[in-house]
């Protein structure tokens, strides 16, 4: 099972990838370094180093889907 709290939801607007929160400092509409063309390449089992650029956070993308980005390490807080 794909734990829920590796995943971060983004947005595709004319090829490019954004996210409506930074999930580290909270920075709001962030523009990815990532095209929707890589993100075949991470569905393929490629991992991809995404490095947010409001706080130079890194994460390594290892799966995709349409909706979220499932990451190495968790990106929300676990439920009390």
């Amino acid at each position: 099972m794909i734990p829920f709290r590796n995943t971060w939801p983004y947005e595709t607007v004319r090829g490019d990838i954004y996210v409506h929160e930074c999930p580290f400092c909270g920075q709001s509409n962030v523009l990815l370094p990532l095209k929707t063309k890589h993100l075949q390449t991470i569905r393929d089992g490629r991992k991809w180093l995404i490095v947010f650029p409001c706080c130079h956070e890194k994460i390594t993308a290892i799966d995709a889907d349409a909706d979220y980005l499932l990451a190495d390490r968790p990106l929300r807080q676990a439920a009390p």
